[in-house]
């Protein structure tokens, strides 16, 4: 196709490109106040242009100075492609090798207006989470991919093309790494600057890994989340009538509307920007829109009683939403809702990740750019507020948890009311939902899985999904009881999930099962190259003291060996490309996410390449939980040791008579 083969042409130079600026048509990224110095506008400036020959300098750069100064960022509007943005089928992209064209196919799907929160900005997902940094190194890499061969590999640093170096054929094709920042500089305000010189990126989980399906993407897990909330706080499995209250509904909180119906219940979902709430209308993700608090308390109370699935997005604040719930329990005595809670971008909460109750959507964006001191106080102000309405719902009888999104982690740096009494440095007073919820499906080897069929053909899908449930169903016949419920929500997963309009599939299974499904795929000849990833959010991929390791209670949280250990191990086990990140859902300097992507082209060399790595990703997951004491994990790896001869896992021995420490203590 001649525009794919433009697009992996180069930098277009002669001559340059016309430039448009930004597409009115599209949402963009809140303007960014990196508040540089004279000295270090100049810097950025510079390190811009170096992707050019001084020919061009004197056209580009003062439209680059001038974007930074617009903007806070140089994101070089005139090489954004003219061509529309999407996953085409693989054999249509030009490469040497298919291991290439299934990273361009992941890279462009990425960058889907369809799929990117604000793709002229390369934002994917969360606000700030990049693909890359400018356009310039969009073009670059896709021209590396299309010239690489099966012995070499592209080294990214943050969004930059290093370039491609000699490597063996069974190396990954691609090595990607975003913010390893000096752990002394990773504060919020350093990124600001850093991004805005153009030397570090914010790769979120999977944006700069290229792996983001768009919501899609984390359905599966948020309907085991609901369902599992459901069995623990509220004692059934069966949610008709019962309603969830949540937020967002740009990025992987958009999920949340279509996971609500998929496990029965009654989902409200509110969000302050009108785009991604229609956008999700539109798609056929959400039900219902409103702007009204009226019309949301009448189709609650309508829904419970019919006790008919809905998906409603309410166009307003968040805070406004709990609050008016709170006011009608105050009122009536009737607890309207059984469940809650949000999935507002906070680990971005000062420049569009979160807005103010006190302010019109319009307004804010305003004032973040024009006064940021002023907008983070009405920000703490709003989660003050936020976290008041929910607790006095709460002790009415209604079920909140932590989705993960620094929520209560913010709320306290607001001075909110959320320490847990005797709470560890990563407990609050509502659990967040890998304590309460994932964590022990975590430690069983249980983690969300994704596959993308490269060809675009629907009946692929069809395929996989039926191979994948197939398999399960089989395999679900000799596992244990602790762990047959999640076979059983797994398969009812992928049975439901063509029925609910989803472009692309998730899967979910465990460590010891996983590597026969993947081998399944690569003897079925007839289906195109499956690319299969996982969210990072994972049993093995990332430390997250605040969500993905916040149930780990040895001291531990904090440390980040596993997902580095995660990364290096899948590297050299035959993954097609591998990713390390600074950041994630919770924060910049929060977490630590390590990710792979790995090709399935029908070969014995692709599926042997799948037992090894995903034996591997898992096992060093629940091995690490094991150490650290959870019983599930305990029991799993003994398992999988009995199963592969060739693991051994240092095993720990508790402490039997807590009497013994007491004594040594006082001694």
């Amino acid at each position: 196709m001649s525009d794919l083969k433009e697009i992996c042409s180069g930098l277009p130079l002669d001559p340059l490109p016309s430039n448009p600026g930004r597409d009115p048509g599209v949402p963009h990224a809140p303007i960014r106040t990196p508040n540089l110095t004279a000295q270090e506008e100049r810097l950025a400036l510079r390190n811009a242009l170096r992707y050019f020959p001084p020919s061009v300098h004197a056209t580009l750069a003062p439209e680059f100075a001038k974007e930074l100064r617009q903007y806070g960022h140089i994101y070089m509007y005139r090489f954004c492609p003219t061509l529309r943005m999407r996953a085409y089928p693989i054999d249509q992209y030009p490469c040497v090798t298919r291991q290439a064209a299934a990273i361009m196919v992941m890279i462009m799907n990425n960058l889907d207006p369809a799929v990117a929160q604000f793709p002229q900005e390369l934002v994917t997902y969360g606000g700030n989470g990049q693909v890359f940094s400018n356009w310039a190194q969009f073009r670059l890499v896709m021209h590396y991919l299309s010239e690489m061969s099966e012995e070499q590999t592209l080294v990214m640093y943050s969004g930059h093309p290093l370039g491609l170096f000699p490597s063996l054929p069974s190396s990954p094709r691609a090595i990607i790494t975003n913010g390893m920042v000096i752990p002394n500089y990773s504060s919020r305000e350093q990124y600001e600057k850093m991004f805005a010189l153009g030397v570090t990126m914010y790769g979120q989980m999977t944006a700069g890994s290229y792996c983001y399906i768009g919501p899609q993407g984390i359905v599966h897990g948020t309907v085991l989340t609901v369902l599992n909330a459901g069995r623990r706080y509220l004692g059934t499995s069966d949610l008709s009538g019962r309603v969830f209250v949540t937020s967002g509904l740009g990025g992987m909180s958009g999920a949340q509307a279509k996971a609500a119906v998929i496990a029965g219940c009654i989902g409200v979902i509110a969000e302050v920007d009108e785009a991604p709430l229609r956008k999700r209308h539109e798609q056929g993700w959400l039900m219902e829109v409103t702007s009204s608090l009226d019309l949301c308390i009448k189709r609650i109370r309508e829904t419970k009683r019919s006790k008919t699935p809905l998906s409603l997005g309410y166009h307003g604040n968040i805070v406004d939403l709990w609050e008016r719930l709170q006011l009608e329990y105050e009122r009536t005595g009737e607890l309207l809702v059984d469940l809650g809670s949000d999935q507002t971008s906070l680990h971005n909460p000062f420049n569009g990740g979160y807005y103010p109750v006190q302010l019109s959507f319009r307004q804010a964006n305003q004032l973040m750019t024009t006064d940021p001191d002023r907008f983070k106080a009405l920000v703490q102000d709003s989660l003050r507020r936020h976290i008041a309405a929910i607790s006095k719902l709460s002790d009415a009888g209604m079920f909140f948890w932590d989705y993960g999104n620094a929520f209560l982690l913010e709320a306290q740096r607001a001075g909110a009311d959320v320490q847990k009494p005797g709470g560890g440095a990563t407990e609050f007073r509502f659990p967040s939902y890998v304590q309460h919820i994932m964590g022990d499906i975590f430690s069983l080897g249980f983690g969300p899985f994704r596959w993308v069929c490269t060809s675009g053909d629907p009946q692929d899908l069809v395929v996989t999904d039926n191979i994948a449930a197939t398999v399960l169903e089989e395999i679900g016949v000799n596992v244990t009881d602790g762990v047959r419920q999640q076979y059983s929500d797994n398969i009812r997963w992928i049975r439901e999930a063509g029925k609910h309009k989803m472009v692309l599939n998730v899967l979910v299974t465990s460590c010891r099962n996983f590597s026969p499904i993947m081998f399944i795929f690569t003897t079925h000849l007839d289906l195109a190259p499956v690319v299969i990833s996982r969210d990072h959010h994972d049993v093995s991929g990332t430390d997250s003291p605040f969500r993905e390791t916040s149930n780990v209670y040895d001291g531990s949280a904090f440390c980040a060996d596993m997902a580095v250990q995660n990364f290096v191990g899948d590297a050299f086990r035959g993954a097609t490309w591998v990713s390390l990140h600074n950041g994630g859902g919770v924060g910049w300097g929060e977490v630590m996410n390590g990710g792979f992507g790995l090709l399935l082209d029908g070969t014995e060399e692709a599926a042997r390449r799948a037992r090894l790595m995903l034996n591997w990703d898992v096992s060093n997951g629940v091995a690490r939980r094991c150490w650290s004491g959870n019983t599930n994990a305990y029991e799993t790896i003994e398992r999988t040791m009995e199963d592969q001869r060739q693991l051994r896992v240092t095993m720990p021995f508790p402490v039997q008579d807590e009497n013994v420490l007491e004594r040594a203590l006082q001694g």
